[in-house]
């Protein structure tokens, strides 16, 4: 096992570091997993590696309890996940339905809870979620619906940069996810604020501004960063916000020919180097 490469333990709080997903074809293409690697056998040999892993597919389907009791016996009882809140919730969102999916999501997930191994529930919103009345009594209710859930929320739209919305999610303990992400107007900007003292929570999701435009998530998340690129975030961000949290993930989202997980044990080398 290459510990080494599971969290960072030198820096202000214990910091862990993945990618937002772990099953990709491409992968085994790309060599961080053995030619004629299945599906099924990834977990196992991504735990290898990382010691977190975020979940995509509960974004594209409700999770549902079986299939993550059998996650749970894959993973050692260190390993933790956190899991995207389904679509239905954040993307396609049905007035007269979403409540009873909130209940169906809680109930899904149960099984990551009751082990302890649950890190965030994250809330990614679309950039077409705009902060005004609508989206913000939206806002205010879903969390209200997951209470009780540690939640962390990204947003895709600038007008959520702002100081009100930092401190109501500060009030209900809540995660401000950091994204790196291009520099497009209206996309939420670069942030290192901690608005929940127990977790901080980065995205990287690649700079490829010609990508994010064209609307193809294959070439949205085709990108490579450099050392340079990390060390903007090593060099004060990510240490800025480990100051001020008792615990951060870090995930990798560019996971397009097996980006993600090379960028991730990159990072961990610079944060290492930094510590």
């Amino acid at each position: 096992m290459n510990t080494s490469t599971r969290g960072i333990r030198d820096t202000a709080c214990p910091i862990l570091v993945g990618t937002s997903g772990y099953s990709y074809a491409e992968w085994t293409d790309a060599g961080f997993y053995p030619p004629g690697t299945k599906a099924g056998e990834m977990l196992p040999l991504y735990i290898r590696q990382f010691g977190i892993t975020e979940l995509n597919f509960t974004w594209y389907q409700m999770p549902k309890s079986q299939a993550i009791e059998r996650m749970v016996r894959l993973a050692p009882p260190a390993f933790r996940f956190t899991a995207k809140l389904t679509r239905t919730l954040t993307h396609e969102v049905d007035s007269a339905q979403w409540r009873g999916h909130a209940t169906r999501y809680r109930e899904g997930i149960a099984p990551l809870m009751q082990s302890g191994q649950l890190q965030a529930v994250l809330l990614q919103f679309p950039p077409g979620f705009v902060r005004n009345p609508t989206g913000r009594r939206y806002l205010a209710e879903l969390l209200d619906a997951l209470d009780g859930l540690p939640l962390a929320v990204e947003f895709r739209h600038a007008s959520w940069a702002a100081d009100r919305v930092f401190a109501e999610l500060e009030r209900r303990r809540a995660t401000l996810v950091a994204v790196d992400a291009p520099m497009l107007p209206d996309l939420f900007p670069r942030l290192d604020v901690v608005t929940n003292p127990d977790l901080f929570y980065v995205r990287f999701h690649g700079r490829n501004g010609r990508g994010w435009r064209s609307g193809n998530m294959q070439k949205q998340f085709d990108y490579d960063y450099s050392d340079d690129e990390l060390r903007e975030w090593t060099a004060g961000p990510i240490p800025g916000m480990a100051a001020r949290a008792a615990l951060g993930v870090i995930f990798f989202n560019n996971h397009v020919r097996g980006q993600a997980p090379r960028n991730a044990v990159q990072l961990i080398r610079l944060l290492g180097a930094a510590s």
